[in-house]
């Protein structure tokens, strides 16, 4: 007997449930690990608290996966530029990731001044998109933990 294949039908939304991404994000990653082997998929947050600890106010939050750290967000308010709590935060998630045993760290920006930031920690550009926004770009920059010493 053929079985036929089962019923769908998509819909668009620009309000999914935020659990939908988490169903959609284990059922890529186990199809992943079927051929890729174990992705040892760890999240990373480094937070930076109001004073009172009542509030979230920056920080960084990434993930560990197939020996890979990816800094997702890194983001810090005005009043703490400029003071190497960004170097702080970075140097805390490679750190941690190393432990991991992470081969090296990736990211994406959006900033020049961000992506001046990171080159003066060692990462280097890997790729782009040109006009992502128009007039602006997209940049991809990673860093291997060996090389740096």
């Amino acid at each position: 007997m053929v079985q036929s294949p089962p019923a769908y039908r998509i819909e668009a939304t620009d309000r999914p449930d935020p659990s939908i991404r988490d169903v959609l994000a284990d059922a890529l990653l186990a199809y992943n690990e079927t051929w890729l082997g174990p992705s040892a998929s760890r999240p990373l947050a480094l937070l930076i608290r109001s004073q009172d600890g009542a509030q979230v106010v920056g920080g960084l939050w990434g993930r560990t996966s197939f020996r890979w750290l990816y800094v997702e967000l890194l983001f810090l308010p005005e009043a703490l530029r400029g003071r190497h709590i960004g170097k702080e935060l970075l140097t805390l998630a490679e750190t941690e990731a190393r432990k991991r045993g992470c081969l090296g760290s990736w990211l994406d920006t959006f900033s020049s001044k961000a992506h001046g930031f990171y080159e003066a920690h060692g990462y280097r550009l890997f790729g782009g998109i040109a006009d992502y926004p128009p007039g602006h770009s997209r940049r991809s920059l990673m860093k291997r933990f060996e090389d740096q010493g």
